[in-house]
Protein backbone atom coordinates (compact mmCIF):
# COMPACT_ATOMS: atom_id res chain seq x y z
CA UNK A 1 0.00 0.00 0.00
CA UNK A 2 1.50 3.34 -1.03
CA UNK A 3 1.76 6.30 1.36
CA UNK A 4 0.87 9.85 0.46
CA UNK A 5 3.69 12.31 -0.06
CA UNK A 6 2.01 15.51 1.05
CA UNK A 7 5.34 17.29 1.53
CA UNK A 8 5.53 17.65 -2.27
CA UNK A 9 2.16 19.35 -2.54
CA UNK A 10 3.07 22.88 -3.69
CA UNK A 11 1.25 26.15 -3.28
CA UNK A 12 0.84 28.44 -6.29
CA UNK A 13 3.75 30.59 -5.08
CA UNK A 14 7.02 29.38 -6.58
CA UNK A 15 9.26 27.62 -4.10
CA UNK A 16 6.68 27.54 -1.30
CA UNK A 17 5.65 24.09 -0.09
CA UNK A 18 2.29 23.38 1.44
CA UNK A 19 1.97 20.91 4.31
CA UNK A 20 -1.22 18.87 4.29
CA UNK A 21 -2.73 18.19 7.70
CA UNK A 22 -3.42 14.68 9.00
CA UNK A 23 -7.13 15.53 8.81
CA UNK A 24 -6.94 16.09 5.05
CA UNK A 25 -4.77 13.01 4.59
CA UNK A 26 -7.38 10.93 6.44
CA UNK A 27 -10.10 12.26 4.13
CA UNK A 28 -8.12 11.53 0.96
CA UNK A 29 -7.23 8.03 2.09
CA UNK A 30 -10.87 7.35 2.98
CA UNK A 31 -11.98 8.50 -0.48
CA UNK A 32 -9.59 5.92 -1.89
CA UNK A 33 -11.09 3.19 0.30
CA UNK A 34 -14.61 4.20 -0.72
CA UNK A 35 -13.76 4.49 -4.41
CA UNK A 36 -14.82 0.94 -5.28
CA UNK A 37 -18.20 1.51 -3.62
CA UNK A 38 -18.73 4.65 -5.68
CA UNK A 39 -17.84 2.86 -8.90
CA UNK A 40 -14.12 3.52 -9.40
CA UNK A 41 -10.81 2.26 -7.98
CA UNK A 42 -8.70 3.38 -4.99
CA UNK A 43 -6.39 5.64 -7.00
CA UNK A 44 -9.24 7.48 -8.71
CA UNK A 45 -10.99 7.86 -5.35
CA UNK A 46 -7.89 9.44 -3.82
CA UNK A 47 -7.51 11.75 -6.81
CA UNK A 48 -11.04 13.11 -6.62
CA UNK A 49 -10.77 13.41 -2.83
CA UNK A 50 -7.56 15.45 -3.09
CA UNK A 51 -9.00 17.71 -5.80
CA UNK A 52 -12.15 18.34 -3.75
CA UNK A 53 -10.27 19.58 -0.67
CA UNK A 54 -7.51 21.41 -2.56
CA UNK A 55 -7.86 25.19 -2.47
CA UNK A 56 -6.46 25.46 -5.99
CA UNK A 57 -6.32 23.44 -9.23
CA UNK A 58 -3.59 20.78 -9.44
CA UNK A 59 -1.45 19.47 -12.29
CA UNK A 60 -1.11 15.79 -13.14
CA UNK A 61 2.46 15.84 -11.79
CA UNK A 62 1.29 17.28 -8.47
CA UNK A 63 -1.35 14.58 -8.18
CA UNK A 64 1.23 11.90 -8.94
CA UNK A 65 3.81 13.24 -6.46
CA UNK A 66 1.33 13.89 -3.67
CA UNK A 67 -0.38 10.51 -3.95
CA UNK A 68 2.85 8.61 -4.75
CA UNK A 69 1.41 7.04 -7.88
CA UNK A 70 2.73 6.80 -11.41
CA UNK A 71 2.08 9.49 -14.02
CA UNK A 72 0.42 6.83 -16.20
CA UNK A 73 -2.07 5.95 -13.45
CA UNK A 74 -2.82 9.64 -12.98
CA UNK A 75 -3.50 10.06 -16.71
CA UNK A 76 -5.91 7.12 -16.69
CA UNK A 77 -7.55 8.44 -13.54
CA UNK A 78 -8.02 11.87 -15.09
CA UNK A 79 -9.71 10.33 -18.14
CA UNK A 80 -12.03 8.32 -15.91
CA UNK A 81 -12.97 11.30 -13.76
CA UNK A 82 -13.63 13.34 -16.90
CA UNK A 83 -15.87 10.57 -18.24
CA UNK A 84 -17.84 10.81 -14.99
CA UNK A 85 -17.91 14.63 -15.45
CA UNK A 86 -16.41 15.11 -11.99
CA UNK A 87 -13.38 17.23 -12.92
CA UNK A 88 -12.54 19.85 -15.51
CA UNK A 89 -9.36 21.25 -17.02
CA UNK A 90 -8.28 24.78 -16.17
CA UNK A 91 -5.62 26.80 -17.95
CA UNK A 92 -3.60 29.50 -16.21
CA UNK A 93 -2.33 32.43 -18.33
CA UNK A 94 1.40 32.10 -19.02
CA UNK A 95 1.45 28.44 -17.95
CA UNK A 96 1.30 25.69 -20.59
CA UNK A 97 0.45 22.94 -18.10
CA UNK A 98 -3.06 21.54 -17.65
CA UNK A 99 -4.58 22.04 -14.22
CA UNK A 100 -7.54 20.07 -12.83
CA UNK A 101 -10.30 20.98 -10.41
CA UNK A 102 -13.77 19.68 -9.42
CA UNK A 103 -16.43 20.40 -12.03
CA UNK A 104 -19.05 22.06 -9.87
CA UNK A 105 -20.26 22.00 -6.28
CA UNK A 106 -20.41 19.01 -3.94
CA UNK A 107 -24.10 18.70 -4.85
CA UNK A 108 -23.20 18.63 -8.56
CA UNK A 109 -20.59 15.91 -8.03
CA UNK A 110 -22.93 13.79 -5.89
CA UNK A 111 -25.77 13.93 -8.43
CA UNK A 112 -23.40 13.06 -11.29
CA UNK A 113 -22.04 10.03 -9.43
CA UNK A 114 -25.61 8.85 -8.84
CA UNK A 115 -26.57 9.55 -12.46
CA UNK A 116 -23.58 7.65 -13.84
CA UNK A 117 -24.18 4.71 -11.51
CA UNK A 118 -27.83 4.68 -12.58
CA UNK A 119 -26.80 4.52 -16.24
CA UNK A 120 -24.24 1.78 -15.63
CA UNK A 121 -26.19 -0.34 -13.12
CA UNK A 122 -29.91 0.39 -12.91
CA UNK A 123 -30.71 1.10 -16.56
CA UNK A 124 -29.31 -2.24 -17.86
CA UNK A 125 -31.17 -4.09 -15.09
CA UNK A 126 -34.43 -2.33 -15.92
CA UNK A 127 -33.96 -3.11 -19.61
CA UNK A 128 -33.38 -6.79 -18.86
CA UNK A 129 -36.38 -7.00 -16.55
CA UNK A 130 -38.69 -5.35 -19.10
CA UNK A 131 -37.67 -7.85 -21.76
CA UNK A 132 -38.27 -10.79 -19.39
CA UNK A 133 -41.56 -9.84 -17.74
CA UNK A 134 -43.22 -8.96 -21.05
CA UNK A 135 -43.12 -12.65 -21.98
CA UNK A 136 -45.95 -14.94 -20.95
CA UNK A 137 -44.92 -17.36 -18.13
CA UNK A 138 -44.90 -21.03 -19.18
CA UNK A 139 -45.81 -22.49 -15.79
CA UNK A 140 -46.46 -21.69 -12.11
CA UNK A 141 -42.75 -21.61 -11.30
CA UNK A 142 -42.12 -18.99 -13.99
CA UNK A 143 -45.22 -17.07 -12.87
CA UNK A 144 -43.89 -16.85 -9.31
CA UNK A 145 -40.45 -15.76 -10.56
CA UNK A 146 -42.02 -13.21 -12.91
CA UNK A 147 -44.10 -11.71 -10.09
CA UNK A 148 -40.92 -11.18 -8.06
CA UNK A 149 -39.09 -9.69 -11.05
CA UNK A 150 -42.03 -7.35 -11.63
CA UNK A 151 -41.75 -6.15 -8.02
CA UNK A 152 -38.03 -5.48 -8.53
CA UNK A 153 -38.74 -3.66 -11.81
CA UNK A 154 -41.42 -1.46 -10.24
CA UNK A 155 -39.17 -0.61 -7.29
CA UNK A 156 -36.19 0.31 -9.49
CA UNK A 157 -38.40 2.33 -11.82
CA UNK A 158 -39.88 4.25 -8.88
CA UNK A 159 -36.38 4.96 -7.53
CA UNK A 160 -35.24 6.13 -10.99
CA UNK A 161 -38.23 8.46 -11.42
CA UNK A 162 -37.82 9.82 -7.88
CA UNK A 163 -34.09 10.37 -8.41
CA UNK A 164 -34.83 12.21 -11.65
CA UNK A 165 -37.15 14.56 -9.79
CA UNK A 166 -34.48 15.19 -7.15
CA UNK A 167 -31.81 15.91 -9.77
CA UNK A 168 -34.00 18.58 -11.33
CA UNK A 169 -34.24 20.46 -8.01
CA UNK A 170 -31.86 23.15 -6.81
CA UNK A 171 -29.61 22.39 -3.81
CA UNK A 172 -31.72 24.70 -1.61
CA UNK A 173 -34.93 22.88 -2.51
CA UNK A 174 -33.24 19.52 -1.92
CA UNK A 175 -32.13 20.59 1.56
CA UNK A 176 -35.66 21.76 2.34
CA UNK A 177 -37.07 18.45 1.12
CA UNK A 178 -34.62 16.51 3.28
CA UNK A 179 -35.63 18.50 6.35
CA UNK A 180 -39.29 17.88 5.53
CA UNK A 181 -38.55 14.20 5.02
CA UNK A 182 -37.44 13.77 8.61
CA UNK A 183 -40.61 15.50 9.82
CA UNK A 184 -42.83 13.41 7.56
CA UNK A 185 -41.28 10.23 8.96
CA UNK A 186 -42.14 11.32 12.51
CA UNK A 187 -45.72 12.15 11.48
CA UNK A 188 -46.14 8.72 9.88
CA UNK A 189 -44.75 7.05 13.01
CA UNK A 190 -47.26 8.95 15.15
CA UNK A 191 -50.07 7.98 12.78
CA UNK A 192 -49.13 4.30 13.00
CA UNK A 193 -48.99 4.45 16.80
CA UNK A 194 -52.36 6.22 16.93
CA UNK A 195 -54.01 3.70 14.63
CA UNK A 196 -52.48 0.80 16.56
CA UNK A 197 -53.70 2.16 19.90
CA UNK A 198 -57.14 2.83 18.42
CA UNK A 199 -57.50 -0.71 17.10
CA UNK A 200 -56.55 -2.18 20.49
CA UNK A 201 -59.35 -0.32 22.30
Amino acid sequence: MHTLNFQKFLKPQIGVKMRISPKIETFVMHCGEMGSRWGFNRTVGQMVGLLIVSDRPLTANELAETLNISRGNVSMGIKELQSWRLIKTKHIPGDRKDYYEPDGSIWDLATRVFEERRKREMDPTLSMLRSVIIEQPANEQEQYAQDKMTEIHDLLESITLWAGELQSMSPDKLKTLMRLGAGVGKVLDMKDKFLKSGSSD
